[in-house]
C-alpha cells in the first residue's frame, strides 16, 4: 500500500534532518512535513526530501493539513523526534493485509538515557486505565478512507491524539504492532523527571475527568 508520512513540525531544526533522512531511507510513497510556523528554518531543511505545507498552529490542525495534502492510501503520523524501527512500513502492509484492521500503532521504547526505565515503566502506567491509551509519540497509521470517515484530528490543543484513536477504535479493529519506535527524552531532560511525570499524571487523569483540552493545553504550557 502507498503510505504517506504526515510529520507536524515547529521550530525542530534540530532533529528533522535526521528524522527525514531516517524515514526517506525507508522508501515510503511521500513525506509530507506539516509546519506550524517555525522561525528556525525547519521549512527549509525538510523542503530538501519532502512536501512542505504551511499553515496555522497546532498539532491537530498541522495533522489534518498534512493528510489532506497527502495521497496514500495509509497515513502514517510521526512525531519529528520519534525515531522509526527498521522493517516499519512492511510491518504496517502486514497488519492491514487484514481488511478488518483500520488503523494502529507501534510500541513505545525509550533511548538510552538517564531513568530509561522508569520512562519506560511510566509511560505503560499511563496506558493502561483498562482502554490501552495510546498517545501520538506511538506513532498511529490509519487508513486514509478511515481517518477521512472519523473526521481526522480534533482542533485541540492537547490530547487530540488520544482522541483520534479512541474514534477510530469505535470505527474498526486498531492493532499494536510488535516493533518499537524510539521517542526523544528531551521532555525528561529539560523538565525534569519527576516533574514531567507529574505532569503526565495530572492530564491524564484530569482528561479522564472531563476537563476541557482547551484548559489542559493552558495548564501544559504553564508547567512546561
Amino acid at each position: 500500500m502507498r503510505c504517506s508520512v504526515v510529520i507536524p513540525t515547529l521550530n525542530e531544526a534540530r532533529t528533522i534532518s535526521r528524522t527525514l533522512r531516517r524515514v526517506e531511507r525507508m522508501h515510503p510513497h511521500e513525506i509530507i512535513v506539516s509546519d506550524g510556523g517555525s522561525a528556525d528554518g525547519t521549512p527549509e531543511l525538510a523542503a530538501s526530501c519532502a512536501t512542505v505545507v504551511d499553515g496555522r498552529r497546532g498539532r491537530g490542525v498541522q495533522l489534518n493539513a498534512g493528510g489532506a495534502a497527502a495521497s496514500g492510501d495509509v497515513l502514517l503520523f510521526l512525531h519529528a523526534d520519534v525515531t522509526l524501527p527498521d522493517h516499519a512500513f512492511a510491518a504496517i502492509d502486514n497488519a492491514l493485509d487484514d481488511p478488518g484492521i483500520i488503523g494502529g500503532c507501534f510500541r513505545v521504547r525509550f533511548g538510552p538515557a538517564p531513568h530509561q526505565a522508569f520512562m519506560s515503566a511510566s509511560y505503560d502506567l499511563l496506558r493502561l486505565g483498562g482502554k490501552a491509551v495510546v498517545y501520538g509519540d506511538s506513532t498511529v497509521f490509519a487508513r486514509r478512507k478511515a481517518f477521512e470517515e472519523v473526521g481526522g484530528f480534533a482542533d485541540w490543543p492537547i490530547m487530540e491524539d488520544v482522541n483520534f484513536v479512541s474514534r477510530l477504535r469505535q470505527h474498526g479493529r486498531f492493532v499494536e504492532l510488535p516493533l518499537s519506535v524510539v521517542p526523544s527524552s528531551r521532555r525528561w531532560q529539560s523538565g525534569g523527571l519527576w516533574r514531567t511525570w507529574a505532569s503526565w499524571w495530572a492530564i491524564q487523569l484530569m482528561y479522564g475527568a472531563g476537563v476541557s483540552p482547551a484548559w489542559l493545553g493552558r495548564f501544559y504550557r504553564h508547567i512546561r
